[in-house]
């Protein structure tokens, strides 16, 4: 895979997973985050397998940090030809215990920070004449989950602004899919106990290799004809 690759939330978890997968693919990566330290640790660890990663910060909320990423990745590349806009946050209470300040927060990172990376994103990849844009949304996206209204919502937001990038993008061949997955086994979850295994039919959480194998599909021409559509990796959840 030839390819130009720049993905949020990069420092660990499925970000991190996903930069190995692109990498070892044999795209050129750029991982971005606000966790500096263990963003340069990864890129560190990946340039010394022999892949080439590069990490830059970048707080999603930002539409100023956007353009400076972008910029670079141009500047160090020539080309971004996939966005994984992966970054997101979970916070978990009820509808009636919500405060605006903690849902403005969720809203912020999960939602705002993919419209302003698509937005980012779409000059250059219209001048290279094509991209893939994948956007991680979630189950919790597709079904109501007890607990979990502004991640929920943040996250049926992720594909309606999937679809509708889709549908205005398509012309300039610039894809654009959402990654739906179930429960995954991250240290963003450590604390959340069995979650939805118990109503998993496969019984278990993924591992993040599972979910980048999507995003490597994805981000690859085996799904030239793909836009607009989410693909749901959850071991069944769905299904019910």
């Amino acid at each position: 895979m030839s390819k130009v690759v720049l993905i949020t939330g990069g420092a660990r978890g499925q970000g991190a997973s996903h930069a190995e997968r692109l990498a070892g693919d044999g795209a050129r990566v750029v991982i971005a985050d606000v966790l500096d330290d263990a963003g340069e640790a990864v890129a560190a660890r990946l340039r010394g397998a022999g892949l080439v990663v590069h990490y830059e910060h970048l707080d999603v909320t930002s539409p100023d940090g956007w353009a400076r990423v972008v910029a670079a990745v141009e500047s160090r590349h020539g080309q971004l030809d996939v966005l994984v806009n992966n970054a997101g946050i979970v916070h978990v209470t009820s509808v009636a215990d919500e405060t605006l300040d903690a849902w403005n927060a969720v809203m912020a990172v999960n939602a705002t920070g993919v419209f302003l990376g698509m937005r980012a994103a779409i000059p250059t990849m219209r001048r290279g004449g094509a991209g893939s844009i994948i956007n991680v949304s979630s189950i919790f996206g597709v079904v109501g989950a007890v607990g979990y209204v502004a991640y929920a919502a943040s996250k049926a937001a992720v594909i309606a602004m999937t679809k509708t990038a889709a549908l205005e993008l398509a012309a300039d061949g610039i894809r654009v899919n959402a990654i739906c997955p179930g429960g995954v086994s991250t240290a963003m979850n450590e604390d959340e106990g069995t979650g939805v295994v118990p109503l998993t039919p496969m019984g278990r959480r993924a591992n993040v290799r599972e979910i980048s194998g999507a995003v490597a599909f994805l981000a690859s021409d085996d799904a030239a004809f793909i836009t607009g559509t989410e693909l749901v990796v959850d071991g069944g959840f769905l299904a019910h």
